[in-house]
């Protein structure tokens, strides 16, 4: 098997997560191959990261990859309604701030754009809705959970997010960062 992905990546890091949580983390199981955004162009018909392969099968999403390890490890992948809609949200709030992130890169902002704007609010309320939730201080962490800890610890390296007000939040994520699985994953500094 082999994960293509970057370190930075908030979705691979969940995929690397799950891998870890899995007993795959060996060479011999699971190779972890760091990719740049040309490679993933010509790799996965989505263009991005992550992308698996396990012999003939290829998944280029990171939540088809984590449904696999987990079922392949004897795990469910988000059996309640609640979770998944937690997913759900994070993946959006996600989504927003990496187009955001890379548009950037491009010189357009917020300041650019009244939809662009929209985006940006979109995180503050979604980060509003989060904080409002009753989150676990302990393990086991749920992918739902897994995911938003990804979200939120991405969202700060890249800077852009603060938790300034959100306490919930960020007493959820200092939690998140003593479990080894997820502090075995942060990317490099």
């Amino acid at each position: 098997m082999k994960l293509y992905g970057s370190y930075t990546s908030p979705f691979v890091r969940h995929c690397r997560i799950a891998i870890l949580e899995a007993g795959l983390e060996t060479e011999q199981l699971c190779e972890f191959v760091e990719t740049d955004a040309a490679a993933s162009a010509k790799l996965s018909p989505t263009q991005r990261v992550p992308y698996l392969e396990d012999g003939e099968l290829k998944l280029s999403d990171s939540s088809s990859i984590i449904k696999y390890l987990r079922n392949r490890a004897g795990d469910d992948f988000l059996p309640q309604i609640e979770d998944y809609d937690l997913f759900c949200l994070v993946n959006t709030l996600l989504d927003t701030a990496i187009n955001l992130f890379f548009l950037e890169k491009d010189a357009l902002t917020p300041a650019d754009s009244q939809y662009l704007q929209r985006q940006q609010q979109r995180i503050h309320s979604g980060l509003e809705e989060l904080n409002a939730l009753t989150l676990p201080m302990q393990t086991p962490y749920k992918d739902s959970e897994l995911r938003l800890a990804c979200f939120l610890d991405w969202a700060l390296f890249r800077e852009r997010i603060s938790l300034n007000g959100f306490g919930k939040l960020e007493e959820f994520l200092k939690q998140v960062k003593s479990y080894p699985a997820f502090s075995k994953t942060s990317p490099p500094q």
